[in-house]
This record gives C-alpha cells, structure tokens and sequence, in this order.
C-alpha cells in the first residue's frame, strides 16, 4: 500500500498542489477514502507551520461530522505512541478554540470558525490518525486508553479511529470495490440454540451464538469481515454503541432480546454436529455491533449467558451477495427526510406531477431509482432536491439548504404545501440543473474556488441569486418571483445561460468582496459560515445593484439592461416569503 501511494502522489495533481509528500498523503486520503474531489480536498488541508498537529479538517454537513485527521506517511512497518499524543494534544486545543484559533494557522483559523458552528449544530467529532505503519504493542494500550479517554469526556467527547496499514488497504479496497476478502472460520455452536433452512434453494442458518465466539471471529480489528461497511468502529462514544456497551458489561444475557442480529454472507457453509464452517465470509449488517463486541473483550469472555442472534446466508453468485449487503446496509438511522416520505403532502405533491408530466417521476424514497430509458430525465425530480431549491427560493433562505434536518424537520410545514404547483417544481428543477451543469472542476463561470469547496450547497446561494436578479429587474424590495414564470421567460427569450452566468458572476462577486472586507479588517474569513450567515444574502443582493447600475457604463451594457427587461413580471406573479427563520 505505501508503494503505491508513493506510486500515485506522483501524479501532477499532488505535485502542483501540495509541496510535501506529507501533505500529498493526507490528499489522496480524503480523495480515495472520502472520495472528495480535487478542490475540496485541496480545501480540507490546514498542515504547515502553525497547524497544531491538525493536517485537514473536513466536516460533512450531511452526516453531521466533522473529521480532524492527522497523518504519517512512514515507510517503516511500525510507529510508537507518538502520532497519537498529537492526536491527543489537538483534542486538547480543540476544547479551547479562542485560544487555538490565536495560535493557528490561517487555513485552520478559517477551519476552527467552521469548526465552532458546526458544534453549535451539535456536529459529531471524529479524530482520524491515518498512518502506512502499524501501531508498536504499547502504542496499542495507549490507543485504548486514548479512546476511552475522549469518548468519556464530559467537555467535547470525540471517536478517535486508526486507521493503520490494514485498515487502510481495506478501506481502499472498498473505495473501488475490488474483490471481496477471503475469510474462512469455524463456529461451535450450541444444542438447541440453532437451526438450518433452504429458502428457496438458499442454504441458511440461523443461531445464537454466544458473544464470546464473536470475539474469535478474524477481520474485525482491521475491517476485513465488513466489505460493506466502509465506516469503521465509531467507538464507544457513538450514542448507539455506547448503549451496546453497557448491556455487554452489566445485562450480558439481555443481548440478545435488545439486539436485531448480525447478517453474514458467506460462498459456502456446512453444519457437522455443532459445528459451523463458513468459506469467504463477510458481515454485511453488524460492523457497529462487533466492533463494539471486540472492544469489550473482557466483559464478553465472561458473559456465559450472552447471546446474539446470527444469519448465514450460503450466497455464491456475487451478484446476488451484493444485492444482500446494499439492502442489508440500507437500514441506516432512519432521518428526518426518510419520515416525511410518506407524508400526506409530499404525496399529493407526487400524484400531481406525475399526472402533469405524465413520462416524469417524482422520487420520495432515499436509495429510489428512476429509470432514465422509461421516464425523461428531464422530468425525474428528487424530493431531497426539491427541498433544498424551495428554502433558497420561497424562503429565501440558502443559508439552510446545507441541512437536511431542519428542511424535513423544523421547517418541513411551511415548505410543502399540497397545493403547490408542478409547474414550479419543474421550474426549480430545471434552474437548478441548469446551474448545476457549471460547478464543475474546468469551472467556465470563474467561481471562487473556495465556492467550487461548497459545491454540494453554495448552488443554492446561485439558485437565489437568480431570484434576486428578477426582484432587482422588478424593483421588487419584498417578495418571491413564481419560478414557472421566471423559467418560462427565461427560456422564451433565450435568456436562460446568461442570467445564470450573471448570477455566478454576482454571486463570486459578492463573496469575493465580503473576503477582503474581513481581511482588511484584520477579521479572519471563513467561507462556509459566510455561506450559512444571512449576511451572505444581503452581500448577495447588493452587488446584484451594483453591477447592474455598472452597465450603464460600460460597452454593451445597456442592451445587456434592455434584455433584462424582459424579465418584467406582473406584481400577482410575487408572493410573500415563506417564513423559515
């Protein structure tokens, strides 16, 4: 593994853009592990002089996690405990921000204020020390007591995950999805505590097996038994697995009543006696629980009357094996967005622009497919999507569509309305794909490229810019322009690629302006909390003024003004906004 990374930092990539092979590591980490692109990677970088033993900080606003990673890129085949003080010292400082931020680095002063409102936001933190080496036998204990230590904290309790040589091959492995590990173990199982079945010609097992022959299963510790299961151990101090934890140590034979069991997929199995053999095994549903299981060995060897329920599955054709670990896999925590998929509105909603746009398909479902040869493309709309667009365009409010939680949560009634129109949900469909196709990495508009770093929700800021424009056009101080209009005059007068270019211009403009501002006044500036502040939306619609009043002025100018006129709408087509704040 360290030859081939030391193979494939060489690319111009690492080389333009990072001056050591350290930093090169840490990017092609978040790249191939993250799977991050260019620009956001380059973004998550905060190593050099003044990093206080923190190489990158990434926070993912979807899963509300932010990562602090520290890596070592070493030849050598083991590394002592001293990787790990540094982890630990950056924990320390993190717990104290105002003075870290005094200390730090610019590109982590930037980070330590996303940072800081991603606590806010109640954000787990999870301490990544990423390393080609493996940990020496005492630098092992102290992991152990490092992660208790963290996870135990009252101030910031934070997950400290290794991920050593092993760890980082299978994880690699899984990024690509290359061959599944070969795995193959004995289980001793107990009398009257199993039974074999053949669904459907499907040989399968179901037993409860004690909790101390878990803790004999191999590929646990370096992730080789979860090829689905891309995440490793969160440690004890996942809400979840803490409550696996205390029953491990204090109702050891409740387990198996408060557990839902553990799937397992293997290409053969054979039962003799008491005795279980499985060839190429795999737990596809179960990382969490066995994880946590191994982490408290001591307990487990004990629990003679612990048990947890196990499925073998005898799955040869691995297309069939795959379709087991997605569904398996698929019962994540179930969000805010999964709940209201059913919901009354979100329905009526479906059924209205299914029957208006009859070769179209409206996705309620996470993990939902919409088959692009039987419906149009054009007309497939996803309600993660639809949700994000109506808080940056009726709500006027961008600077929330980075969450998902407070869209189908806090703000989901005044947002969906039953009655509201296909038409519109096209028209935001349609704008936004047509902004969308310009956030790429060859970026023809010019953004900012810290704004390309936000690409997942600084399109939202594009999209409400857009409606911002047709206000200013309109001499419209309040309201919401109705998007079937706009869209409709847009694309009558061919206006469509030009005011989304003026909106990408305006919308760089404005965050370009509000960065030097901060710097020159001696303000540290961070792009995404300019993002997530309201202040963003006022920079935003005051260069909108600013730049139109400028073509007065210049060459063509006016009759960039006159084709904007036609951008003129009827005062019915505005609407108060819908409040979300």
């Amino acid at each position: 593994m360290y030859q081939q990374i030391v193979n494939e930092i060489k690319q111009d990539y690492y080389h333009n853009n990072y001056p050591n092979d350290g930093q090169r590591f840490i990017a092609w980490y978040l790249r191939n592990i993250h799977n991050l692109d260019p620009i956001e990677a380059k973004d998550c970088i905060t190593d050099g002089a003044g990093d206080k033993q923190i190489d990158a900080v990434y926070i993912d606003n979807q899963a509300s996690i932010v990562y602090i990673i520290q890596g070592k890129f070493y030849s050598n085949e083991t590394v002592n405990a001293e990787p790990l003080r540094e982890v630990l010292s950056s924990w320390i400082q993190i717990t104290d921000l105002t003075r870290l931020q005094e200390a730090a680095n610019h590109k982590l002063k930037v980070k330590i204020n996303e940072l800081s409102n991603a606590l806010e936001d109640d954000y787990e933190i999870c301490f990544e020390l990423i390393t080609t080496a493996g940990l020496t036998p005492d630098a092992e204990k102290d992991l152990m007591a490092f992660q208790k230590a963290l996870a135990e904290n009252d101030i910031l309790s934070a997950n400290l995950i290794l991920v050593d040589k092993e760890t980082l091959v299978f994880k690699y492995n899984e990024a690509i999805n290359r061959n599944r590990p070969y795995i193959n173990h004995t289980f001793q199982l107990e009398d009257h505590k199993f039974m074999e079945l053949n669904m459907d010609g499907t040989k399968a097992v179901i037993a409860a097996l004690p909790l101390k022959e878990c803790i004999k299963i191999p590929g646990i510790k370096d992730g080789n038994l979860f090829r689905k299961n891309v995440r490793q151990s969160l440690g004890n101090s996942n809400k979840v697995n803490k409550g696996i934890a205390n029953t491990l140590k204090k109702n050891p034979s409740d387990f198996f009543f408060l557990h839902n069991g553990i799937t397992a997929i293997c290409s053969k199995l054979n039962i003799d006696g008491n005795t279980l053999y499985v060839k190429e095994l795999n737990v596809v549903n179960g990382c969490q629980s066995l994880s946590t299981i191994f982490n408290c060995s001591e307990s487990v060897r004990n629990a003679d009357k612990g048990y947890i329920m196990f499925r073998f599955y005898e799955i040869e054709e691995t297309e069939k094996a795959d379709k087991i670990s997605n569904c398996t896999n698929s019962q994540s925590a179930v969000k805010a967005r999964d709940l209201r998929s059913n919901d009354k509105s979100v329905l009526l909603m479906k059924k209205a622009y299914e029957q208006c746009y009859t070769d179209g398909y409206f996705i309620t479902k996470r993990g939902e497919f919409a088959d692009p040869v039987k419906y149009n493309s054009n007309h497939i709309v996803n309600l993660t999507d639809l949700g994000k667009q109506l808080i940056a365009w009726h709500s006027q409010r961008p600077t929330i569509s980075y969450s998902e939680t407070k869209i189908f949560d806090k703000y989901f009634n005044q947002l969906f309305h039953k009655d509201y129109q296909p038409e519109k949900i096209q028209a935001l469909n349609e704008l936004y794909k047509a902004i969308i196709e310009k956030w790429t990495n060859d970026n023809p508009m010019d953004l900012n490229e810290a704004l390309l770093a936000m690409k997942s929700y600084a399109s939202y800021h594009h999209l409400y810019s857009i409606s911002a424009i047709v206000n200013e056009v309109n001499k419209m101080a309040e309201g919401v322009p109705d998007p079937a209009k706009v869209l409709a005059s847009l694309k009558t007068h061919q206006m469509l690629d030009s005011v989304v270019n003026m909106a990408g211009t305006c919308l760089t403009m404005a965050f370009d302006n509000a960065s030097s501002d901060a710097i020159d006044n001696g303000r540290i500036f961070s792009p995404q909390n300019w993002i997530k502040a309201k202040g963003s939306l006022k920079d935003i619609r005051d260069t909108i003024k600013t730049y139109m009043g400028s073509l007065k002025m210049i060459p063509g100018g006016k009759t960039i003004l006159g084709n904007l006129n036609n951008l003129k709408l009827e005062t019915t087509d505005f609407e108060a906004r819908w409040t979300a704040d």
